[in-house]
């Protein structure tokens, strides 16, 4: 979505008030958390829904 909006990862860090460090650890799927808030910020910068910038991943085994 930074492509498509050509912005930068830094533009948007700071337009949303976060570190470039942690928007990167958003970026590389790391991150264990996110604040709604600071997802909203991301999608309303970004003009996008959630599920355009974040797909669930399971990584718990299956347990039958």
């Amino acid at each position: 979505m930074l492509a498509k909006r050509k912005m930068r990862s830094n533009e948007l860090a700071e337009r949303v008030g976060i570190t470039t460090a942690n928007l990167s650890i958003l970026k590389t799927g790391k991150a264990k958390a996110i604040r709604f808030s600071t997802l909203e910020a991301i999608c309303r910068e970004l003009d996008c829904q959630p599920g355009d910038i974040m797909e669930f991943v399971d990584d718990v085994p299956n347990k039958l």
